[in-house]
């Protein structure tokens, strides 16, 4: 068949739904026969592609219909194959591609074999390699002869020249290892199965029409193809948003570059410069594109078209804006919101799309590049029983499957720490059924046993922990120890999952196993359980994963990475007329209101990524496109979208970090016509909608329980709290709240003072506080296993300095006849009509009959400003129930009251002292103790006194009781 003299090539403006028109126009050409449609066949950019112009079809058909072929030709930033309708039935069938996940693993193992780098990482560098090839197929550029096209690399940065020497190696191994495989690259059996096509198709154009619809890849293989299609008989090429002469005049258009290839280089980021690109490798000028019939558009759309290509032009034509008449700038129905914050923006966005569907059959969508924004739109949809339709999905790693996958490989990895193995064992999937509220409530009491420090690791650093809390509080924990037995047999496969040496597919297999022991069929269900199944399949069917051998810290990344790169869509249940797209959906189809969302430098348009392997002026050797080039596709999705009927720009004015900067395109449109219509109404509303009607703070809280009620037990510590903040007295002692200890804390100050008071009780057990042997206490305490390093490397000196110095004092103390006769010694007595109840850290015997009492201090002890202003008495309350004969076998008057010191005096040059409370007389201090605490009885405990928030802020420094007692509502307000 002759070849058509003039080129079937059309383009539909921006301002027109390219799906829609085009599956408008092709039924009407074809109404008379039913079946002509179907012997068709529509050439798309991918699968996405595919569903949106099937969708456009269902729309105009209006009843049933033969639909024709839609054939994707592959997307290779997305991991998609070319469709099988490019493979010819005759002649040796092209070798396969070989599968992305091998391809990566592939290229891992050859990195590893480079570099001396870990798994995660050279997986991350495979990736990014990956896309290098790709780009250096898909332009024509021999991976092999990399080199030789650069010439020379002495302009090149040393780090450069070694990525690119590198990349060498790697590119020429390359080839060897996939015909070693018998396997090709996707993009090049892509290139293979392109170029024959266009070959078979020139010699014997196929029956029938051939369209060609929204395409803007410029790869030659594809230019190649476009151009054969739109010369043959029934073959049309149909491009998305073309500027004619009256959008973009000769001038403007041949700014973007000249005829030749290379010629290609001054406006990257113009919206028009990958058509032209396209258009010069098809070897044919715009004048052949014709408008495309039954491309309908709102009433203002061409004038809005216009407007937008003024907006987005080159930096060197915008000069003509200031001659531009104002019709010429005006773009209609857009209008601007702009929030405080992400959270706001979200929350506008949703009442934008809930409005739309008060009218009835108003469609709406959401397209931005900011996945998370687009996630809080659809949760605050969600509010009102609104399931949008995403096309992205959801990655993997954010549904329970996933999910659980990487709880499994992030306690192995922590070997059993308890941050990560309780989520591992609160996981929804995690003994689901009849059984679950028993398996939660072990999963609780172990929680609530190892809050504190981190434990050793493994199951045997668990079970420790277990044992020491059963023996401090065997009536708390009388059921741990059962509850621990029950869960154990869970934690044990996750302690031997990474063994030394353990490869991918052996991973995968063991992650495989727990999460089955864990969850069982539940890990397994729906879409995404079906795709973890797969994944993991994959992994271990794939031979290059039984090479890559992982170390603890690459598994959990490595896992990640894999997880997200799969999107898991519902099959059903989405709203048919909300949606949230993409940039490659959106530029098909057109909503009654479009929300053009997150406008923010950064995000929209997204900064292009950074090319490890090639720098900029590397690529521009090679003819590849710049990073630049992906930026001047994202504003021809952009100008195309602001055609849309209603158009609503967002964007917020912080992000979760900083203040933000609004988009390029966004501060075009502000030039262009001097500020967009702003949408006040809205930017309020979203505002307001979770405000209160009326703002009431809390007063300052002051419970009044009647006496009968008051705690008539008080422990010698708990006087501070009492005085300075009777409501955090209340909360503790009356209503029995207490803080919790974090899951792996810091081995912070609490943590240290109870490890130096258990050994000076070890102290007083073993050697009756002989000075000699404390220091080699001291030592064997620091070489305890469970003592983090940095702590033993950092606290380790200044203890043994510590105990040298209170050696000396022990010794000194010795000599005046002072001798210790009970540690760590529990007692209670009645005083002022409550009892007194609290523990001794060491009593002496003095040699006047009376005793010593000594409290130890890991930091600084208190102050006499605290002591004079009734706080810090606890010495001479334990002084009281002493004298009260209240600890067994002790019944004496307290003559000395002294804090034993680690820390370094203010002034001393050593750690280490003794700070008497009593100044040498330690009656006063004791009669001083007994009068503040019996006014302390008479007011809150005995009396009626309420228990006041805050009564002494500056002896109040603990805020466990701060959120409870709401303090921000009323501090500062009295």
């Amino acid at each position: 068949m002759p070849a058509a003299d003039r080129p079937g090539l059309w383009s539909i403006p921006a301002e027109a739904s390219f799906a829609d028109a085009l599956a408008l126009e092709l039924i009407r050409r074809h109404a008379g026969d039913p079946l002509a449609l179907a012997r068709g066949r529509i050439l798309l950019p991918n699968a996405r592609a595919v569903r949106t112009v099937t969708e456009a079809f269902v729309r105009a058909s209006g009843k049933g219909l033969l639909l024709p072929r839609l054939i994707p030709i592959g997307d290779p930033l997305l991991d998609e194959r070319i469709g099988g309708a490019f493979e010819a039935l005759d002649g040796p069938p092209s070798p396969p591609a070989i599968d992305p996940l091998t391809r990566q693993a592939e290229l891992a193992i050859l990195l590893q074999q480079a570099r001396k780098i870990g798994t995660a990482e050279a997986w991350r560098l495979a990736g990014d390699l990956a896309q290098t090839l790709d780009q250096l197929l898909i332009e024509g550029v021999a991976p092999a002869s990399l080199l030789e096209r650069l010439g020379a690399q002495g302009e090149l940065a040393i780090h450069q020249q070694r990525a690119i020497a590198t990349l060498s190696v790697l590119l020429a191994r390359w080839p060897r290892r996939l015909a070693e495989l018998g396997r090709i690259d996707l993009v090049e059996r892509r290139n293979l199965l392109l170029r024959a096509t266009a070959r078979r198709w020139q010699a014997a154009p196929p029956p029938d029409f051939t369209v060609v619809a929204g395409i803007t890849t410029s790869a030659p293989a594809v230019a190649e193809l476009l151009r054969v299609i739109a010369f043959m008989p029934g073959g049309e090429v149909v491009l998305p948003g073309l500027a004619d002469e009256a959008l973009l005049d000769e001038d403007q258009w041949q700014a973007l570059g000249g005829e030749r290839e290379e010629d290609f280089r001054p406006e990257p980021t113009h919206p028009q410069y990958h058509l032209k690109l396209l258009l010069s490798r098809m070897r044919v000028d715009r004048a052949s594109v014709r408008p495309w019939p039954s491309a309908s558009a709102a009433p203002d759309g061409p004038q809005r078209s216009r407007a937008a290509a003024h907006a987005l032009t080159a930096a060197s034509f915008s000069e003509a804006w200031s001659r531009l008449p104002a019709e010429e700038r005006s773009l209609g129905p857009v209008r601007l919101a702009v929030l405080p914050d992400p959270a706001s923006e979200a929350q506008a966005i949703a009442l934008a799309l809930r409005q739309a569907l008060e009218t009835e059959g108003r469609t709406a969508a959401l397209v931005t590049p900011d996945r998370q924004l687009a996630r809080r739109v659809a949760a605050h949809l969600r509010r009102w029983g609104i399931e949008a339709d995403d096309s992205a999905g959801t990655p993997l790693s954010l549904l329970p499957p996933g999910s659980l996958l990487l709880g499994i490989a992030a306690a192995a990895a922590d070997r059993l720490a308890p941050v990560s193995l309780l989520a591992l064992l609160g996981h929804p999937l995690v003994e689901a059924g009849e059984g679950r509220r028993e398996w939660l409530d072990d999963v609780r009491a172990l929680d609530l046993a190892l809050r504190g420090p981190r434990p050793l690791p493994g199951v045997d650093g668990l079970g420790r922990v277990i044992e020491e809390k059963v023996r401090e509080n065997a009536n708390r924990y009388r059921d741990l120890p059962a509850q621990w037995r029950r869960l154990r047999p869970f934690a044990e496969p996750l302690e031997q999952l990474l063994e030394p040496g353990i490869t991918l597919a052996r991973l995968a297999a063991g992650l495989r196993d727990i999460a089955h022991t864990l969850a069982g069929d539940a890990a397994w269900s729906g879409s995404a359980g079906r795709a973890a199944a797969d994944l993991l399949a994959a992994i271990e069917a794939s031979p290059a994963t039984a090479a890559l051998t992982l170390s603890a810290e690459d598994v959990v990344p490595l896992l990640r990475s894999l997880l997200d790169g799969i999107a898991i869509r519902p099959p059903f249940g989405q709203h048919p007329r909300i949606r949230i797209l993409g940039l490659i959906e959106a530029r098909l189809i057109k909503t009654d209101l479009m929300v053009l969302a997150g406008l923010n430098e950064g995000v929209w348009p997204a900064p292009p990524s950074p090319d490890p392997w090639l720098a900029v002026s590397v690529r521009r050797q090679l003819g590849l496109p710049g990073p630049d080039m992906r930026i001047g596709l994202s504003a021809h999705d952009f100008a195309g979208l602001l055609c849309a009927e209603d158009v609503l720009l967002t964007r917020a004015r912080r992000d979760g970090r900083s203040p933000t900067v609004s988009s390029r395109l966004l501060l075009r449109l502000e030039a262009l016509t001097g500020g967009l219509r702003r949408d006040a109404q809205l930017e309020a509303l979203a505002l307001a909608l979770d405000e209160p009607a009326e703002v009431r703070p809390s007063q300052q809280p002051a419970p009044c329980p009647p006496v009968a009620d008051r705690p008539t037990r008080i422990a010698v510590t708990a006087l501070d709290r009492l005085k300075a903040d009777p409501f955090a007295f209340y909360a503790r002692e009356m209503l029995g709240l207490s803080l919790l200890d974090p899951l792996e804390s810091e081995q912070d100050a609490r943590w240290k003072g109870n490890l130096v008071h258990a050994l000076l009780e070890r102290w007083y057990e073993r050697d009756r506080c002989d000075p000699a042997t404390l220091s080699g206490l001291a030592r064997e305490l620091l070489e305890e296993e469970d003592i983090h390093p940095v702590m033993r490397a950092l606290w380790g000196p200044r203890l043994i300095e510590a105990f040298a110095t209170l050696s000396e004092i022990e010794a000194a103390k010795r000599g005046e006849g002072r001798r210790p006769i009970a540690a760590e010694l529990k007692g209670e007595a009645e005083v002022a009509g409550v009892t007194l109840h609290g523990r001794a850290d060491r009593i002496d015997a003095m040699p006047d009959g009376r005793v010593a009492i000594l409290d130890y201090k890991t930091g600084q002890p208190p102050s006499r400003k605290q002591v004079d202003a009734g706080f810090a008495l606890q010495l001479g309350l334990l002084g009281l129930i002493a004298e009260k004969g209240g600890f067994q076998g002790i019944s004496a008057r307290s003559g000395a009251h002294e804090y034993w010191s680690l820390a370094r005096k203010q002034g001393a040059d050593r750690f280490g002292f003794v700070n008497a409370m009593d100044e040498g007389d330690g009656d006063a201090f004791r009669e001083h103790a007994r009068a503040v605490f019996a006014d302390a009885v008479e007011r809150w405990l005995t009396g009626s006194e309420p228990f006041t928030a805050k009564l002494a802020p500056a002896f109040a420094p603990y805020r466990d009781y701060d959120q409870l007692m709401r303090l921000e509502e009323w501090i500062g307000r009295k």
